[in-house]
């Protein structure tokens, strides 16, 4: 089953298609270039804005849920992102490997599922999607 969407100029697909495609040399290159160890500033904040940030995405999705509004599914999506994106970070950035184990823990029976019922409601609610036949 095809959706039919209320947007979709073509100039989005091509620019969103080349952005992600220029963005998997860079990656190789960072991959090679970077140090595996940096020191930096500013470590607290970053990482108690990025959970401040993730509780507003938690508390917009509850409103929006709550309220029945539109943007209810790019809030959700945006929630899951953010989760794994947590996930990611806590289990790469690990420093020892008790705190490895405690983000693979965290993870797994946390953020990972969480971010599955994001996507999922973000899918299920969808309102602006309609089905069409193909």
């Amino acid at each position: 089953m095809r959706l039919k969407l209320p947007i979709r100029p073509r100039w989005i697909v091509l620019i969103f298609g080349a952005i992600g495609l220029a963005l998997l040399p860079w990656t190789v290159w960072l991959s090679t270039s970077l140090e595996p160890h940096h020191s930096t500033d500013n470590w607290d904040l970053a990482w108690s804005g990025f959970d401040s940030v993730l509780a507003g995405f938690f508390i917009l999705t509850a409103y929006a849920g709550w309220h029945r509004r539109p943007w209810l599914p790019a809030s959700a999506a945006a929630t899951g992102a953010l989760l794994v994106a947590d996930a990611w970070f806590d289990m790469t950035l690990a420093s020892r490997t008790s705190d490895f184990k405690e983000a693979i823990v965290e993870a797994v029976a946390g953020e990972l599922p969480l971010a599955a019922v994001c996507f999922w409601i973000a899918f299920a609610t969808d309102a602006r999607a309609e089905p069409t036949r193909p």
